[in-house]
């Protein structure tokens, strides 16, 4: 499989919000259908849909508003990378340019904590993010969450859900 140069989305994030879900990088699927979560395996809308009643079959942008109208907003902690294929693990270690979070953070003064979407994404968030948030004084949970990845196959939907629980406490106004 060849090596490409994945670039991410922009942050889709009101000023309300509670919750920040990051992913890593989005997945091929993702990419080519430009919305976050795209491929129809992984469990993230259907995540959303039981904890923030966000109806996953809604057309993306209205799913989008949805959530951010929850307290939840999305980004990646990885702007662009190398990468075979989907896989996390196929990112080529040392491409990573992570995104400005620490700046669209110090924008959000009702953000109540950070949910990192696998462990790539909240390894990648201790790496590049939290040294800089550290200089802030802000102190913020910054939550490891199971991925909801098709190939994170072990954590089935209700599985996902009990572990994704704080997310639909701590959105809430």
């Amino acid at each position: 499989m060849e090596e490409t140069t994945c670039i991410g989305f922009p942050a889709q994030v009101s000023g309300d919000c509670r919750v920040l879900v990051l992913g890593s990088m989005p997945s091929v699927a993702s990419l080519q259908a430009a919305q976050y979560y795209a491929h129809p395996r992984n469990r993230f809308w259907p995540l959303m849909q039981a904890l923030c009643g966000v109806e996953a079959a809604l057309p993306y942008a209205t799913r989008i508003a949805a959530l951010n109208a929850s307290g939840v907003g999305l980004w990646d902690v990885i702007g662009q990378c190398r990468r075979r294929g989907s896989l996390d693990a196929s990112i080529v270690r040392g491409s990573e340019v992570p995104n400005a979070l620490g700046a669209l953070i110090a924008t959000l003064p009702q953000l109540r904590a950070v949910a990192c979407n696998g462990g790539t994404a909240h390894q990648a968030f201790l790496r590049f993010i939290a040294p800089t948030l550290a200089q802030t004084g802000r102190p913020l949970p910054i939550w490891s969450l199971p991925s909801t990845s098709p190939a994170n196959a072990a954590w089935p939907l209700p599985k996902l859900q009990a572990a994704w629980q704080p997310l639909a406490d701590a959105r809430r106004p």
